[in-house]
């Protein structure tokens, strides 16, 4: 049976706080190759949720640097994964986090940020980790920065993700103190 549950936000910043100058060991280093932005802020909604959709090719899960979803490391993928999966959802779908498009207003800490260049390439995930005034202050890897002001990026443009909630077998253990501290990811099933 499957349940919806409020997404912690407190507890994905925390995590991102935790590993924004550092590596969880259960979790390959992806900068250099591609870039890690999106798999430390995918770490940091697995903090936040404490499960994974494992569907092949179009969930959202992490076994291990070669066994893992698109959705999981890809900029552009994890936007499709986090914005369609409300579709998904109604329809039936299966487990994980999701969220929707939306304005700079309704951003809340534990959102996320992903900018994009002159082509309208997106290219990099940022966790929304606080706030100054009304700038956004954002946690991020591949340039490590903790609580960085929105406003230091270069880009030419923008989206925000609001994180909804997340979807999740009735009874799913809590995975968080694990997680944060790099002993084991949720178990399957």
């Amino acid at each position: 049976m499957i349940a919806y549950k409020a997404y912690d936000r407190a507890r994905a910043v925390e995590y991102a706080r935790r590993y924004a100058f550092s590596r969880n060991p259960l979790f390959y280093n992806f900068t250099g190759v591609g870039g890690d932005c999106t798999n430390f802020v995918s770490q940091a909604l697995l903090a936040g949720s404490c499960v994974m959709n494992y569907t092949p090719d179009f969930g959202w899960y992490y076994r291990s640097a070669d066994d893992r979803a698109p959705a999981w490391t890809g900029v552009e993928f994890f936007w499709d994964y986090m914005t369609e999966a409300p579709t998904f959802v109604a329809a039936g779908g299966d487990t994980g986090p999701f969220g929707r498009e939306a304005t700079r207003e309704e951003l809340m800490v534990g959102d996320v940020i992903q900018l994009a260049d002159s082509t309208g390439d997106f290219y990099h995930t940022l966790l929304v980790t606080g706030f100054s005034g009304d700038t956004p202050l954002v946690t991020a890897h591949s340039i490590d920065t903790l609580d960085r002001p929105l406003s230091d990026y270069n880009y030419t443009s923008l989206r925000y993700l609001h994180i909804i909630g997340v979807r999740v077998p009735v009874d799913t253990p809590d995975c968080f103190a694990d997680l944060l501290a790099g002993r084991a990811l949720p178990k399957e099933g």
